[in-house]
């Protein structure tokens, strides 16, 4: 069974998450979630934005497993970025989910496009809540995602509270060096969402080389990167077979040249700005 990562809370974080990003929400997202847990993961992220934490909900609530042996992981959306818009989607997201309280809640975004003039004062009116709902036990640790270097040093200026996770676009060849040495300076847990990357790696003749050295798959490689980095890596699939092997991967040693090779990896689709999107 994958291991741990010790969060600044003093909280642990299974180093493997399960992603739900566009798993539809119904029986895809339900029969995915149910298989994933089934196959041994036992941290599953999913989002509001998603729309699929009633199907999420359900598979956890049908898995059998007991709720403290799972780490589950919702996040803020951008039309909630106050103090009473985080209160109602927190409570919204735990409803949806049949939930008493979530393992992370993240802030989706730092930077929404409807309050793109004064972001900050929603990111620190929102995580204040955060910060009064951990302290009520709704929450167990608190995050962000998608946050460069200037959302973090924003949001330091008034929380109480550092956050626990920065979940971010890492995958081989898009490697965010600036924001991950921050986080590591830190001492904030490193998510990768789109660990392997956008399909582009699938095809890239140097990870099938890696694969083939290895005797893995190109995604066992990538995610064996993302641990090797000290990332968090949250592969998604809603295939059976893909979902056990994405788990498959822990006893991959990869060198220190094989490594720097996938981080410098060429052709890879590169992280979002969040100063830019448009949402």
């Amino acid at each position: 069974m994958v291991s741990v990562y010790t969060m600044n809370d003093g909280l642990t974080i299974p180093k493997v998450g399960f992603g739900t990003f566009k798993a539809a929400d119904g029986e895809e997202a339900y029969q995915s979630t149910l298989e994933a847990i089934k196959a041994g993961y036992r941290h599953i992220d999913t989002a509001a934005y998603y729309r699929n934490e009633e199907s999420v909900g359900r598979a956890i609530k049908d898995s059998g497993i007991a709720r403290d042996e799972l780490f589950v992981t919702t996040k803020l959306w951008n039309d909630a970025h106050s103090y009473e818009g985080a209160k109602a989607a927190l409570a919204a997201s735990l409803e949806r989910l049949q939930l008493d309280y979530v393992d992370l809640y993240l802030i989706h975004w730092p930077n929404p496009k409807a309050i793109r003039d004064h972001w900050q004062e929603g990111n620190a009116e929102a995580w204040r809540y955060m910060e009064e709902a951990q302290k009520a036990g709704l929450i167990r640790s608190i995050g962000v995602s998608n946050f460069l270097v200037h959302h973090l040093e924003a949001l330091a200026k008034t929380a109480k509270v550092t956050p626990a996770v920065n979940q971010i676009r890492l995958a081989p060849g898009c490697y965010q060096e600036e924001v991950v040495d921050y986080c590591r300076k830190h001492d904030i847990v490193i998510e990768a969402w789109g660990p392997l990357g956008q399909g582009e790696i699938f095809s890239n003749a140097d990870m099938k080389a890696l694969a083939e050295k290895y005797d893995k798959t190109v995604a066992q490689v990538a995610l064996a990167w993302s641990l090797y980095e000290g990332f968090l890596p949250l592969p998604k699939s809603v295939h059976k077979d893909r979902i056990k092997e994405n788990l498959d991967f822990t006893d991959i040693q990869l060198s220190a040249e094989d490594a720097d090779a996938i981080r410098h990896l060429a052709g890879a689709t590169p992280a979002p700005d969040p100063d830019t999107k448009d949402f």
